[in-house]
């Protein structure tokens, strides 16, 4: 998605030199409204099989608004989850693998244990003691090498289920950038996509913009500078047609602190200010202010 700061100030100045004889300069500073517009586009390739929303429209952030066929990347999620079943069906079962060995190791033990006792009873010679102690000593060692060779197996199967499961991972984030998700609260301006198109990623779908508080973009002279500061709440006028004015509150939230020359299309205070400094003023909109309306304030 690309966010842009859209600034629309091409009004027809016939229209703005007719609002300034009529409002007699009893404003301090002048502008056009814009808005923080959001272009969201795809993130996916495809065919769009989805796409529900119209110009006018207000959109919810989270919204769902439609997807991009993701059939494809779901065959191959499906390919990979039976590479890895079938990799993970070769692992083998180590306490089943030696148990044999275990039990036949038990029965050296016992056998050890009772030649042992008849030892002590001189009922035994040294020579089947030893044996006995060799014969326990045989199984363990090879239930630890048993343990050694299936626990290799093991490690070596896992790892190569490991990059499986990352091509997974890679694919339900490719699967979840198919669905087309709104991002912010806002009126759809412009609708650049149409259902069964087919789309790359980066295209872009629609154009949407916070329209339920737009900022004035107003221009004042030097010397008023020092009577604006941020936070200020002022006064703002828009024209509703035959002589009838829409006022409303705003509050400044930036001030630029860089001169530029005034526009051609916007009034000042002073008509003989050549270089005005820009301030936004964030307006609560009622419906009736529009992007790119002429606005006036009163600070």
């Amino acid at each position: 998605m690309l966010k842009k700061k859209v600034s629309i100030m091409a009004i027809a100045v016939a229209a703005v030199i007719a609002s300034c004889n009529n409002s007699e300069k009893d404003f301090d500073a002048a502008g056009a409204f814009e808005s923080v517009e959001t272009i969201v586009s795809t993130e996916s390739s495809g065919t769009i099989m989805q796409f529900n929303i119209e110009e006018g429209q207000t959109l919810q952030p989270g919204q769902f608004i439609g997807y991009v066929d993701s059939a494809q990347l779901y065959y191959r999620k499906q390919q990979l989850e039976a590479e890895i079943a079938s990799t993970t069906s070769q692992l083998p079962n180590i306490p089943t693998q030696v148990a044999a060995l275990q039990s036949q190791l038990a029965q050296a033990q016992t056998n050890l244990d009772r030649t042992n006792k008849l030892f002590k009873q001189n009922a035994a010679t040294q020579q089947q003691l030893d044996d006995a102690n060799t014969q326990v000593d045989m199984y363990k060692k090879q239930i630890e090498a048993q343990k050694s060779t299936l626990g290799i197996t093991s490690a070596t199967l896992s790892k190569n289920v490991t990059p499986l499961q990352r091509q997974i991972d890679q694919l339900n984030d490719q699967i979840a950038k198919c669905k087309i998700i709104n991002p912010i609260h806002g009126t759809v301006l412009t609708k650049y996509a149409e259902d069964h198109e087919v789309v790359t990623p980066g295209k872009a779908l629609y154009k949407i913009a916070e329209t339920d508080t737009l900022i004035l973009r107003a221009y004042i002279t030097g010397s008023q500078l020092s009577h604006v500061k941020l936070g200020q709440t002022v006064k703002v006028r828009t024209d509703k047609g035959a002589k009838q004015y829409g006022e409303y509150t705003g509050t400044v939230y930036w001030i630029s602190d860089k001169s530029e020359f005034t526009p051609k299309t916007i009034p000042t205070k002073d008509e003989r200010a050549d270089l005005v400094y820009a301030i936004k003023i964030r307006v609560l909109n009622d419906g009736y202010i529009k992007i790119g309306m002429y606005g006036e304030v009163k600070l």
